[in-house]
């Protein structure tokens, strides 16, 4: 299996027989959200599609996999989402094949979509790789395997001497105790799961990693093996072990 980081996203390639392209947490509009809170900014999913777009353009994947909260609004569908959803889905069904794993967002998701394009919210494994939104606990099939999950939108904050910093999207690397999951362990299992945090593609969405490491809000963030957790940047650079990141805050 090849992993690609594709900063221009943040997206990802998976690789293995299939060329797979994963986006996380679009949360096309948020904007009517933030309107509701008095927040006025005009919709920008026009760019977010073209992001995505140039993505699928530059990648040449087999399959796009929308990795859930593909819209925003919650428990209702917006107008802004009745209007712009249906020709942001046929944009990239235009390109490429897609796929959506339903995220807590998602709600209504289905009117949108062809058959074959909706998976289980409980994850799905493609090409030996298992994906999830990552709000609910996972299938028992997707342990033993890589986790790829959304969800929890991380972001790193980078400190130097001087008292200034970097914060970024980053993705969140970790292995998972699975008896702290409450979903059985398949018999014979010997492959240890790991579960990959993926930064959201939505510009305004972001959690501190720490944040996420100390105040755990899903089945999966509150299975990590913090002290096996790693941060990358979104091309890919390695930032190190969360332990590296507390120890700066604590300076």
């Amino acid at each position: 299996m090849n992993l690609q980081f594709i900063s221009d996203g943040p997206a990802l390639i998976v690789e293995n027989r299939t060329r797979v392209l994963v986006v996380a947490d679009l949360h096309f509009g948020i904007e009517s959200d933030l309107a509701d809170h008095g927040w006025h900014f005009s919709s920008r999913s026009a760019e977010r599609v073209k992001k995505v777009c140039a993505c699928i353009e530059t990648t040449n994947p087999d399959l796009l996999l929308l990795l859930g909260d593909v819209k925003h609004s919650i428990p209702k569908t917006t107008q802004q989402e009745f209007f712009e959803i249906p020709g942001i889905l046929s944009a990239f069904r235009d390109l490429v094949p897609f796929m959506v794993i339903p995220g807590n967002h998602d709600i209504g998701i289905g009117r949108f979509l062809h058959d074959g394009e909706l998976l289980p919210k409980a994850g799905a494994i493609i090409d030996g790789v298992a994906y999830l939104h990552g709000h609910t606990i996972p299938s028992p099939s997707l342990l033993g395997h890589l986790i790829i999950a959304g969800h929890h939108h991380p972001m790193v904050s980078l400190h130097d001497e001087v008292g200034c910093y970097l914060r970024a999207p980053a993705y969140l690397a970790a292995e998972l105790d699975p008896a702290k999951l409450r979903c059985a362990e398949k018999k014979g299992m010997r492959r240890k799961t790991r579960v990959l945090f993926m930064p959201a593609f939505n510009e305004v969405a972001g959690f501190d990693i720490l944040r996420i490491i100390r105040h755990p809000f899903s089945p999966l963030s509150r299975s990590i093996r913090t002290d096996t957790a790693e941060v990358f940047l979104t091309e890919g650079t390695y930032v190190g072990p969360v332990s590296a990141l507390e120890d700066d805050v604590a300076a």
